[in-house]
């Protein structure tokens, strides 16, 4: 199994490398207004949306959530670009109540990507699946409509969430949602979940103390990565392609 790995993570110190299996941290889209932004010197503006997770619940201050992390991390990649990531994460929000803000607290940045955190409020607090497929359906739709990249990212990989029957049918609806609406996954559950499965690290190095959410640790590991995947995929997407059309075939 081949794994994409970043040893100088700032999660170093707690004795684990941000390793990932390779087949987790492949995107199946292109990401073309965030390449067209970037190929004519434009500010690159994200918009990360979510709940407890997006906002920063577990890091010890706002610069080790994983927005404000991600932000430094494509500044390295990009340092003649101005990188702006809009932290728009509430705790406890749910999938429609996320959606019901885009109008005020995402479209209002005009964003050329869209990072949106969805799925671990609606299995802890037993949502329905139709009423969730729906909001999924009509949130994509929406930031289609605004020529946005979108990839989605999928529930953590931590103790009060894995012990929900619904997970799994969670996380295998949002990875053929993905494939069918022709939007990226971060598949934040496999790769953290491989991170505790391989001896890497224990769940206590990546999850905070109330069992839920992330720390500073894992915040500094899905930073990079994402910054990783974000910078490959966007270098290597041709000047005017379509993100739905330019999906690879698993």
């Amino acid at each position: 199994m081949a794994f994409l790995a970043l040893g100088s993570s700032p999660s170093a110190a707690t004795g684990f490398e941000c390793a990932a299996p390779k087949e987790a941290t492949r995107l199946k889209v292109k990401l073309p207004n965030t390449a067209r932004a970037i190929r004519r010197g434009k500010e690159l503006v994200i918009v990360a949306v979510g709940s407890s997770s997006t906002e920063g619940v577990g890091a010890s201050n706002p610069a080790s959530t994983y927005p404000a992390r991600l932000a430094r991390e494509l500044a390295a990649y990009w340092p003649s670009h101005n990188i702006r990531v809009v932290n728009s994460g509430i705790r406890g929000e749910t999938a429609a109540e996320m959606v019901a803000r885009f109008e005020t607290d995402v479209m209002p940045h005009k964003p050329h990507l869209v990072i949106w955190q969805t799925g671990s409020n609606t299995v802890l607090k037993g949502g329905s699946f139709d009423d969730y497929a729906e909001t999924l359906r009509k949130g994509v739709a929406r930031l289609k409509a605004a020529k946005t990249d979108i990839i989605l990212m999928d529930p953590q990989y931590a103790p009060r969430v894995i012990r929900q029957p619904a997970l799994r049918r969670m996380v295998d609806f949002l990875r053929r949602t993905a494939d069918d609406l022709g939007v990226g996954l971060f598949q934040r559950f496999a790769i953290m979940r491989h991170w505790v499965v391989s001896g890497e690290a224990k769940v206590e190095d990546v999850i905070a103390r109330d069992q839920l959410h992330l720390n500073d640790a894992s915040y500094g590991c899905i930073a990079p990565l994402l910054a990783d995947i974000v910078t490959k995929v966007a270098r290597d997407t041709p000047a005017g392609e379509n993100q739905a059309a330019s999906q690879s075939k698993p």
